[in-house]
Formats: structure tokens, C-alpha cells, sequence
């Protein structure tokens, strides 16, 4: 009978044991979920005329322009944009694949998964695009004035000023009407 107990505890421990490993991988995925969550990941056009900010799972969090952006063409403007673009995205990808991996472990080969994908997309090796995941640097952008309440079509010539009104010593017609309205009512 000794024996026999002796393999239910034994049984208990290892079963206690996988309750442990289950709980700590569990706390370990709420701190993925967390670091996923808080992911961001800034490029900038290389003239640093655009900027923008990826999240997770590729979402565009904030596209920045400055004053120099703004004056180039139309197609100049686009193709300078779709390239930052994507370039954040990749970079949120390989950002993402590194934070499961360091997580879950890198059994399934996530980040070499998402270098060999980017690479075939952009005509380039994964080896080149590790190279630049080991040079990127913080991005220390520089601070521009904020168009997020303009419109980018505005011209850059400023409007002239307007004259002031020039003084009246006698009411508008809509006050004269308002006056006139209120002193009807009042002999009433």
C-alpha cells in the first residue's frame, strides 16, 4: 500500500505542478496581451517630412506631415506616404512576432516566419531586414506645427487682413428691427 501511495503523490505533484505552469503561462499572456496592446512603432519618410505612428496587428495610429511635406506634388506626396507607411507596418510586425516570441518562446520561428514574408515583399533578405531591426534607433522627431485642424489644401500665402468695420453712430437694420420688435411688445 506504501507503494501505491507513493505513485498517487507522486501523480499529485506533477499534476500541481502543470496547475503552476498552467497559472504562470496565464499571467505570462495577460503581460503579452499588455505589452501587444502598448505596441507602437514610428517611421519616418527619409527626408523626415512624414511620420507615422503603427500599433498592433499593423493599425495606423497617427500620420504626421510638416510644412515641407505639404509643398511637395501630389504623386511626390503619395508614394513618400505609402512607403512610410509600410514601413511602420513591417516594423510593427517584426515588433509583435519578437513580443510572442519572448513570451511563448520562438518554437514557431514567428519573427524568421515575418522577416522571410517581408523580404519577398520588398525585394530584399531577411538578412538585411534583421540588420535593420539591430540599427533601429528611438526616433527623436522633431517638433511641428499641428495640421490636424487645417485643411491641407490651404494655400500658403496668408489671408490679408480685413479692415475693421468702419465705426456707425446709427444701429444695423437687423438691431433697429430687434428694437423696434421689443418696443411693440412692451406697449402691449
Amino acid at each position: 500500500m506504501s507503494a501505491e501511495f507513493e505513485q498517487l503523490v507522486a501523480q499529485f505533484e506533477r499534476f500541481q505542478s502543470k496547475l503552476r505552469n498552467v497559472d504562470e503561462t496565464f499571467a505570462d499572456l495577460g503581460q503579452l496581451r499588455d505589452e501587444i496592446a502598448a505596441l507602437e512603432t514610428t517611421a519616418m519618410s527619409p527626408d523626415r517630412s512624414i511620420t507615422v505612428v503603427a500599433g498592433p496587428g499593423g493599425s495606423i495610429k497617427d500620420v504626421r506631415f510638416t510644412e515641407s511635406a505639404l509643398k511637395q506634388p501630389p504623386q511626390a506626396l503619395s508614394g513618400a506616404l505609402l512607403s512610410t507607411l509600410r514601413q511602420a507596418v513591417a516594423e510593427a510586425a517584426r515588433t509583435q512576432a519578437g513580443i510572442v516570441e519572448s513570451h511563448v518562446g520562438d518554437d514557431m520561428h514567428l519573427t524568421d516566419q515575418v522577416l522571410q514574408t517581408q523580404a519577398q515583399l520588398f525585394d530584399t533578405t531577411p538578412e538585411e531586414l534583421r540588420a535593420s531591426m539591430a540599427d533601429a534607433q528611438p526616433v527623436h522627431e522633431e517638433l511641428h506645427e499641428d495640421y490636424s485642424q487645417q485643411s491641407v489644401l490651404q494655400s500658403d500665402e496668408p489671408e490679408p487682413p480685413q479692415p475693421p468695420p468702419p465705426p456707425s453712430s446709427r444701429s444695423s437694420q437687423g438691431e433697429e428691427f430687434l428694437q423696434h420688435l421689443f418696443d411693440e411688445e412692451d406697449r402691449r
